[in-house]
């Protein structure tokens, strides 16, 4: 080792500068590419990305993570075509990396982007019409019950007169 090592190493590491450190239980912080914003620019709902994960925030609640994050962002166009159903302003901005991703999958299945999210929301559109089709069938199921033991409880009566 010659003499002048050190004095080498030292003046290259002054060069480098500082190295940051992650602290124990830090995390990393959550980059959005798909953010739902009302019309008072408060963030309703959001798609991040966290250590190679995408999270579904709702409320300022994480909700769910997934590998994919395209039906999130479904679930998110959904509830903007459900806000504004109801009368409210909602927008859904998306960076350009979400515009990327859908893009390649709906370029796989041969269709542009709008329509495949299109397919992906109208299929939370039916699974809300059989939800609602199968409440209306058991609250009509629960009256008949209910209208078939109404003149049983008559006629018990008018047996004990």
């Amino acid at each position: 080792m010659s003499q002048k090592s050190k004095a080498k190493r030292d003046t290259r590491k002054k060069q480098q500068g500082k190295r940051p450190f992650l602290r124990l239980n830090q995390r990393e912080q959550v980059q959005n590419h798909a953010v739902l914003v009302d019309d008072q620019d408060q963030v309703v709902a959001a798609i991040g990305l966290q250590n190679r994960q995408w999270l579904l925030a709702i409320g300022g609640q994480t909700m769910g993570s997934a590998e994919n994050p395209v039906p999130m962002l479904a679930m998110l166009q959904h509830m903007a075509n459900v806000q504004e159903a109801e009368g409210r302003k909602v927008t859904l901005e998306t960076s350009e990396a979400m515009k990327q991703i859908v893009a390649s999958l709906a370029e796989a299945d041969g269709v542009t982007a709008e329509e495949y999210i299109g397919k992906l929301v109208a299929e939370f559109d039916q699974a809300k019409e059989a939800a609602e089709a199968e409440e209306v069938d058991g609250e009509e199921a629960t009256d008949v019950a209910v209208a078939e033991e109404v003149p049983a409880d008559e006629d018990s009566k008018a047996d004990k007169a």
